[in-house]
C-alpha cells in the first residue's frame, strides 16, 4: 500500500492488508469515531477561527455569541440527517454513498447531483487556494514577527507573500501523492493537534493582553456607527463577519468522504454523529475562547486576523510557535479538502480510459523507514497541476477576510443545510406541509437569507480590495 502505515493509524499492524474486502468489494475500511473526529476539527479549526475576533467585532457582545451558536447547531443537526443518508434506504444495511455528490445523486436525482457537484467542487477549490493565502500569511508573518523584535514596531518590515506560497504548494504537492482519505488519518491526527495549538496560543495571548489592564472599547452592538465605521461600512462589515463565522464550521463539504473512512461495525451513522458532536463541540468551545477573548482583547480595533495582524508584538518566539503551528494544521487541512477532487478526476479518467497505462500502472518504491510507495505518473503530474493552480489564483486574490466569508457564504447554506434537508425529506418521506417539512424548509430559507447577505458583504469587500491591489504586485 502506498505510504499506508506511515500515515494511517488505522492499520494497527496487520498484515496482508489489501486482501480484506468489505462487503461491496472495496478495501475494508477501518476509521473510527476518533479517526473521523481528527478529520472533522481538522477540516473545521482552520483560518476562520483567527477572524473570530474581528467578527465579533463587528457584531457585538450579543449578536456574535448568538450568531456563533447558531451555526454551530445548525451545522450539528444538519450532519446527523447527512449521516443518515450514507447508507439509502435502509440506515444499517441499505447501498453505501461514498461520497456526496453519489449520495445526492442516489436520493434527489440528475438535477440537484449537478448543483451538487457546482457547489461542492467550486468551494473546495476556493478552499484549497484560501488556505494556500492563509499559510503564506502566517509564514510571513513569522518574518515580520522576528524583523519587528529586531527594529522595533514602528519599522515597516515590508515581506511578499509570494515566495511564501510557492513553498507552501511545494510541500503540498509532496503531500499530494497520499493516495486517498484512508491514508490521511495520521497527517489529520497532527493538523488536528496544530490547531489546538495555535488556538490555545491566541487564547493565552488574549488572556495576558486582558490582564494587562490596557482599556479597549467594546459594546454590546459591535463597532459605533459615526465613530468607528460608517452606516454603509457597519451593514458590509456585519454581512461579511456573518460569513466568516459561516466559514468557521464549513465541514459539511467533505463529511461524506469522511464517513467513507468507517468500518461498518458499530453502523456508520452512529460513529458518525458521535465523531460530529465531539469535533463541533471541541471547535465550538475553542471558537468560543478565540472569539470573545480576542474581542474583549483588543474591542473594536480587533485585527481580522489576530496572530498575523499583530495584535500581538511580544512575547515574539511565542506568536512565531502560533504561526507555526498555523502552517502545519493548514499542510493537513488542504489535503482533507483536496482529496475529493482528486478523487473525482482519477475516477473519472481511470473510468474513461479503463486500457491506458498511463491512468492504471503503478510503480513500487520501497522508501525506508517509510513503507512502500506505489505511484502512479497520472496521479503524479494532475496534483502537482492542480496544487500549481491554486497557487496561482491565491496570488493573483490575497484577500484574507473577503475570501474567508465568500468561501463561507457559497457553502453554508448548499452543502450545509439544503441538501441534508432535501435528503432527509425525501428519503423519510415527510408528508408535504407537515409541521416536520415546514419546520425544515423555515430553517433552509433562514439560512439562504444568511448566505445571500454574507456573500453581498464579502463581494463588496474583494471589490473594495481590488480598487486598490495590483495582481502579482507586492503589499503589506
Amino acid at each position: 500500500m502506498a505510504l499506508q502505515r506511515n500515515f494511517s493509524i488505522d492499520a494497527q499492524g496487520n498484515e496482508g492488508y489489501s486482501s480484506k474486502y468489505d462487503d461491496d468489494g472495496h478495501i475494508k475500511r477501518t476509521g473510527t469515531w476518533v479517526t473521523a473526529s481528527a478529520h472533522i476539527v481538522t477540516a473545521v479549526i482552520g483560518s476562520g477561527v483567527l477572524s473570530l475576533a474581528w467578527s465579533i467585532a463587528q457584531l457585538g457582545w450579543i449578536a456574535g455569541p448568538i450568531i456563533l451558536i447558531i451555526f454551530s447547531l445548525v451545522t450539528l443537526f444538519t450532519s446527523f440527517l447527512l449521516s443518515d443518508c450514507y447508507r439509502y434506504p435502509d440506515t444499517v444495511h441499505g447501498t453505501r454513498n461514498p461520497s456526496y455528490m453519489q449520495m445526492v445523486k442516489n436520493i434527489l436525482g440528475g438535477t440537484q447531483y449537478r448543483f451538487c457537484g457546482l457547489a461542492q467542487y467550486g468551494n473546495l477549490v476556493g478552499i484549497t487556494v484560501g488556505y494556500t493565502i492563509t499559510a503564506s500569511i502566517s509564514m510571513v508573518a513569522i518574518k515580520r514577527s522576528n524583523c519587528f523584535h529586531k527594529h522595533g514596531h514602528q519599522v515597516r518590515c515590508h515581506t511578499s507573500n509570494y515566495p511564501f506560497m510557492i513553498i507552501f504548494a511545494i510541500i503540498e504537492i509532496l503531500f499530494s501523492q497520499i493516495p486517498d482519505f484512508h491514508e490521511l488519518s495520521g497527517l489529520s491526527l497532527i493538523a488536528a493537534a496544530m490547531s489546538f495549538g495555535y488556538a490555545s496560543i491566541g487564547v493565552g495571548l488574549s488572556i495576558a493582553k486582558i490582564a494587562g489592564g490596557n482599556h479597549v472599547k467594546t459594546s454590546l452592538t459591535g463597532l459605533t456607527v459615526g465613530v468607528d465605521v460608517t452606516s454603509k461600512e457597519k451593514l458590509w462589515n456585519t454581512f461579511q463577519a456573518i460569513g466568516n463565522i459561516a466559514f468557521a464550521y464549513a465541514f459539511s463539504v467533505v463529511i461524506v468522504e469522511i464517513q467513507d473512512t468507517l468500518k461498518s461495525t458499530p453502523p456508520e451513522n452512529q460513529a458518525m454523529k458521535k465523531a460530529t458532536i465531539t469535533g463541533v463541540t471541541i471547535t465550538t468551545l475553542f471558537y468560543m475562547l478565540c472569539g470573545v477573548l480576542g474581542y474583549a482583547a483588543f474591542g473594536n480595533k480587533a485585527p481580522g486576523n489576530f496572530l498575523t495582524g499583530f495584535g500581538f508584538y511580544e512575547p515574539y518566539w511565542l506568536v512565531d510557535i502560533g504561526n507555526i503551528f498555523v502552517v502545519i494544521h493548514l499542510v493537513g487541512a488542504y489535503q482533507v479538502f483536496a482529496q475529493p477532487i482528486y478523487l473525482l478526476v482519477e475516477n473519472w479518467c481511470r473510468k474513461r480510459w479503463p486500457e491506458s497505462n498511463f491512468m492504471a500502472k503503478e510503480y513500487h518504491i520501497n522508501i525506508p523507514s517509510v513503507g512502500t510507495y506505489r505511484m502512479n505518473m497520472f496521479r503524479v503530474i494532475w496534483r502537482t497541476l492542480y496544487v500549481i493552480f491554486t497557487t496561482v489564483i491565491a496570488m493573483i486574490l490575497p484577500f484574507f477576510n473577503s475570501i474567508v466569508g465568500l468561501l463561507g457564504a457559497c457553502s453554508f447554506w448548499p452543502l450545509t443545510v439544503h441538501f441534508p434537508i432535501e435528503m432527509y425529506l425525501a428519503r423519510a418521506k415527510v408528508p408535504k406541509y407537515s409541521l416536520n417539512w415546514i419546520g425544515m424548509k423555515l430553517i433552509s430559507v433562514f439560512c439562504l437569507i444568511v448566505t445571500l447577505v454574507a456573500a453581498a458583504g464579502s463581494i463588496e469587500g474583494i471589490i473594495s480590495d481590488l480598487k486598490t491591489y495590483k495582481p502579482f504586485k507586492s503589499t503589506n
